[in-house]
């Protein structure tokens, strides 16, 4: 596949879609220096070419009563059996995000469970199922996660800004009505919607549905409004590396924290409880430059990191667990 190379204007509409993708046309048309028709021309366009693939909301699973539990698989090398698996796993109504990839794990998944009595029943019917085809398993509970804006379509220029929202963290039963659940539905998969096609859908006033979506926003539940884009169309590279430590004192995790939270590549700092302690996600132009980040994070931290693995990821969905929890409690 030939790379689509994008232009400054392109990666700054990007950029600013990313940070906010309820961003209005005329907002986004001032931060790029370009007008509302040319911002709207720019949009269709990277949406055609399959670049802009979605605009989507952020929620946090925490903040509606569920844990999130991690699992990570080796496969037997069977395709047809594998292909079934990830087929089962895309309709499993518990598992909220699927990843495959190449490395350490052949497979990773989030479930999502009310407690650890209902994860135990999920996980071992699963595995149980499919005991042919797994090698061998890791389990882990996630402690929370930091997500920061996609920082690389301005790496190196000065209008490069960082934001971060953070997924887990507390468990809180937030109660939702029919009409956040429709809200939260809707948003999930079109951030970008205009208030009052949002309204009419939801059969509710723009007021009202304004005043739910600030609610939601107030209570944790909503955490950003962002864009999903198409790697491979840029040539780009998902890389996780499984970060095992030696030690970690507070200063050398808030130190971790802001090194990851400025590094242009970064997207996600994970924090587990699992046999190692954190995962820290970035996208990259190859192995090497992934290789580079890696090297320098060790050497920086080489009084911390004891040990670490990486994975590529090949494909990642976001499953019909993210529909499930939706639901009104």
């Amino acid at each position: 596949m030939s790379e689509i190379k994008l232009d400054l204007i392109d990666r700054k509409i990007l950029s600013e879609l990313d940070k906010n993708a309820r961003i209005s046309n005329a907002q986004l048309a001032r931060k790029v220096r370009k007008s509302r028709e040319t911002v709207k021309y720019r949009i269709k366009q990277l949406q055609e070419k399959g670049i802009l693939q979605g605009f989507i909301t952020s929620i946090n699973p925490n903040r509606l009563g569920f844990i999130m539990f991690k699992v990570y698989l080796k496969l037997e090398n069977n395709p047809k059996e594998r292909q079934k698996f990830y087929s089962a796993l895309k309709q499993n109504k518990d598992i909220y995000w699927m990843g495959i990839s190449d490395g350490a794990f052949d497979c990773v998944f989030a479930i999502l469970a009310k407690s650890t009595v209902e994860y135990f029943s999920i996980i071992n019917k699963l595995l149980s199922d499919w005991k042919h085809i797994i090698i061998s398993k890791t389990l882990g509970t996630m402690v929370d996660t930091k997500q920061y804006n996609k920082k690389f379509f301005l790496e190196n220029s000065k209008e490069s800004e960082v934001q971060v929202v953070t997924f887990g963290a507390k468990v809180v039963e937030n109660i939702i009505d029919s009409l956040d659940s429709q809200i939260l539905n809707i948003l999930a998969n079109d951030a970008r919607i205009p208030i009052a096609e949002l309204a009419r859908k939801t059969n509710s006033s723009i007021e009202i549905v304004r005043r739910r979506m600030k609610i939601l926003e107030q209570k944790g539940i909503i955490l950003s409004y962002r864009i999903a884009v198409d790697l491979n169309k840029l040539n780009l590279e998902f890389f996780k590396a499984i970060i095992y430590f030696k030690s970690l004192s507070p200063k050398d995790e808030a130190a971790l924290s802001q090194w990851m939270k400025q590094h242009p590549r970064s997207l996600y700092y994970i924090r587990s409880l699992a046999p190692w302690e954190v995962e820290f996600e970035f996208v990259v132009e190859s192995y090497q430059q992934f290789n580079q980040i890696i090297n320098e994070l060790r050497e920086k931290f080489s009084h911390v990191i004891r040990n670490h693995e990486h994975l590529i990821m090949i494909e990642e969905t976001w499953m019909p667990a993210y529909k499930e929890l939706l639901k009104q409690n």
